[in-house]
This record gives C-alpha cells, structure tokens and sequence, in this order.
C-alpha cells in the first residue's frame, strides 16, 4: 500500500504558474502508475494528467494539453505537476493518485486509481 501527501496548491493569479507536488511513502514508489484529478466547486472530479511507472508515457486532459507537465522523480518518490498560463477554470482541489503495477501505459478513469491523496487547493483569480 503506498500513502500520497500533496502539497504545493495555493492562490494565484491568471497567467502564474504553480508546481503541485505528491510525495508518495509505504511501498516502491516506482511499482505505481501516477495520475493527477482535479475537482472544482459543484463539479465531479476529472482527470487531469497521468504518468507511467517510469514517466515515458504521458497523457493529458485537452483542457489542460500544453500548459500542464506530468513528472515524477523515482529517487524522490514523488509526482510533480507543473502548471503554467493558469486560468481561473484551472481552480479546483487537485488530487493525486497511484495504479499498483508496472504499468505502461496511462489512465483517464479514476476508477483505475487505487489510493488517493488527501488533495491540495488551487484558486485562480482573474
């Protein structure tokens, strides 16, 4: 089983950028696929980016597809989510989550995740 703590979340304006961290303890960090969801007000939660095991895959939500960067750092045991040209649409509390297994590929459907961080805000104004 692994543990997920995010951090890095905060209030900023349009146009700054931010960098999400999840620092994952409690099992080889680098046997989980990683994936990034976010959950604004009054919405369900929605995919955002997502990682391989080693990071040579990647997959994005169109919303987000060439501001947003998926990283991680297997000696650090932690997933990275660097965000840029934020927009006040980008405001949501942004989870990360891990996939058991070496896997090679990515996943959209939080259904695929089995541990979740506890999430981390963002705010976006205008």
């Amino acid at each position: 089983q692994v543990q997920l703590v995010e951090s890095g979340g905060g209030l900023v304006q349009a146009g700054d950028s931010l960098r999400l961290s999840c620092v994952a303890s409690g099992r080889t960090f680098n046997a989980y696929a990683m994936g990034w969801f976010r959950q604004a007000p009054g919405k369900e939660r929605e995919f955002v980016a997502a990682s391989n095991w080693i990071g040579a895959n990647t997959d994005y939500a169109n919303s987000v597809k060439g501001r947003f960067t998926i990283s991680r750092d297997n000696v650090k045991n932690t997933l990275y989510l660097q965000m840029n040209s934020l927009k006040p649409e980008d405001t949501a509390v942004y989870y990360c989550a891990a996939r058991s297994g070496y896997i090679s590929g990515t996943s959209k459907s939080e259904r695929d995740y089995a541990y979740w961080g506890q999430g981390t805000q963002v705010t976006v104004s205008s």
